[in-house]
């Protein structure tokens, strides 16, 4: 996994040096002639399709003689995905935080072992927004020189910390981005965690738990977040992260359903997995997100539009069971927004991307019909 950060490390000098350009710097701005050729001398190799499902789905050692934790080092990226933060620092993922699209696949399927179709949707998803098409490469934190040349703006190329995606308000243990720092870990929101975990679960986070804390976290940001926006495709990994702890963060020997407060802040905090972590047994996707649904029945996506408590429903933006509609507005809205006209190699790594990114949908049997917003 290595191997290949190297050599798109590489590429992006050699495209410096070739250029004039540098390396980090967005090419918004340039005449079109240049842009063009700017792109197509960008050493390209069209995306590798992600893996398929583990060979072996059962329960083994992770946190193994081969998958030791690892301090940061200066410039090394993590953001606020406290799984893909533990999987760079034992080694899954590069440890610097930037890695390939089928590096991710391959370490949330090896490290906790996420059902195929789960993974790639997640992980292509996440990327067409957050990564760079040209160089093949994502920050799981915040924007780096080490994912290359960025294609022109307003593609942004910011990594997951990027607002209101993968990232974004009532995460249980990152601020609102309003209120600043939007990745790292915040102790008093953990406490929260705590107290409904306490009170919900005799102390242990569960469904149960998970649902009511889900349902104070709407509320709180809806009182004190004048920005606050909870919309597809946020919308979705704010849900789906409420009871993914309790599927991926649990030992995989224990079958209770219940995550201790300990191995909570291991991951979410200090970003390893515990002495003796084993991943569960049997690939999975999100089982249990309906418990947290069913107790806001009558939730709509939307935002505050005036200040706080404004909240007001978004008609554009798809509801939780809509899955078509989200797959939808997000390649046409989310995706043309930041690359309205691409040629050449963009052009094809986003066109393949995009395949992939269906690939997924139709893997998880969501039968959503597949659109083209840069032609067949």
């Amino acid at each position: 996994m290595f191997s290949s950060l190297a050599v798109y490390t590489l590429l992006a000098l050699q495209v410096y040096t070739a250029t004039a350009f540098p390396a980090y710097e967005s090419l918004a701005g340039l005449p079109r002639d240049q842009l063009d050729a700017v792109v197509a001398n960008t050493k390209y190799m069209r995306p590798p399709p992600p893996p398929g499902p583990l060979a072996d789905d059962s329960s083994k050692l992770v946190h193994d003689a081969a998958h030791p934790y690892q301090d940061l080092k200066p410039g090394d990226q993590r953001g606020p995905c406290p799984a893909l933060n533990t999987l760079a620092s034992h080694g899954y993922l590069p440890r610097n935080g930037v890695a390939t699209p089928v590096q991710i696949v391959t370490a949330v399927q090896e490290g906790f072992n996420l059902e195929n179709s789960f993974a790639r949707f997640l992980t292509y998803s996440t990327f067409l927004v957050n990564g760079n098409p040209l160089t093949n490469l994502m920050s799981i934190g915040d924007a780096t020189p080490l994912t290359g040349q960025n294609p022109p703006k307003p593609a942004t190329v910011a990594g997951l910390d990027t607002h209101n995606n993968c990232e974004g308000d009532t995460s249980m243990t990152r601020n609102d981005a309003f209120f600043g720092d939007n990745h790292s870990f915040q102790e008093d929101r953990f406490q929260n965690f705590v107290k409904y975990s306490k009170k919900y679960g005799a102390g242990k986070y569960n469904y149960t738990a998970a649902a009511q804390l889900r349902k104070f976290l709407i509320q709180d940001s809806t009182q004190r977040n004048p920005q606050f926006s909870l919309v597809s495709p946020r919308l979705f990994t704010a849900f789906a992260e409420s009871v993914f702890p309790i599927n991926f963060f649990v030992d995989g020997r224990d079958k209770s359903g219940q995550l201790d407060l300990d191995t909570a802040r291991s991951f979410f905090q200090n970003m390893t997995f515990p002495p003796n972590f084993h991943r569960r047994a049997g690939a999975v996707s999100n089982v249990g997100q309906d418990v947290v649904t069913d107790l806001l029945p009558n939730f709509k996506p939307g935002s505050n539009t005036k200040g706080v408590n404004t909240y007001k429903a978004d008609p554009t933006s798809a509801n939780l069971d809509q899955p078509c509609v989200r797959y939808t507005n997000f390649v046409n809205k989310n995706i043309k927004s930041l690359y309205p006209n691409p040629t050449g190699n963009l052009k094809d790594a986003l066109k393949t991307n995009l395949q992939y990114l269906y690939e997924a949908t139709v893997a998880a049997g969501d039968g959503c019909t597949q659109v083209f917003p840069y032609g067949h």
